[in-house]
């Protein structure tokens, strides 16, 4: 699958989206997933953590949901911490909830996911990292 996007896309994004899950979410402040979410919320963007194990706490002071459907805001975008195998399952809940922009973190490609979401009319953009990407 070709992962390559133009620098014009990712700036769109970035600067289209207001809300963001951050699905996969972790309270340990060693992890990529709180360190991207603390970098998303630093640029201004409303963060929402998703993590089935941290329901109802907080993460970087925002409330922690079990899941996409669990939020009563318009998310913007999705963005995916999770294995490989898990993506397709956020994606269909990305679609479900009318997210616009499904992201998947560095190493994580799911083609099947991909065309579902473009399918979907979602922007996709996968194997990068919005905290690498915000500092370009």
């Amino acid at each position: 699958m070709d992962v390559y996007y133009s620098k014009k896309y990712i700036r769109e994004i970035l600067k289209e989206v207001k809300t963001i899950a951050v699905v996969g979410a972790s309270s340990k402040s060693d992890r990529d997933s709180y360190k991207v979410m603390a970098a998303l919320i630093e640029h201004g963007y409303q963060v929402f953590p998703i993590n089935p194990n941290e329901e109802g706490n907080l993460i970087l002071d925002q409330l922690c949901y079990s899941d996409l459907r669990s939020l009563k805001i318009k998310i913007d975008m999705v963005d995916v911490f999770r294995v490989k195998e898990a993506v397709m399952g956020v994606t269909k809940e990305a679609i479900s909830i009318g997210a616009k922009v499904l992201w998947t973190q560095l190493g994580i490609i799911n083609e099947e996911a991909s065309k579902l979401a473009k399918g979907a009319g979602l922007k996709v953009v996968m194997n990068r990292c919005p905290k690498i990407e915000l500092a370009k």
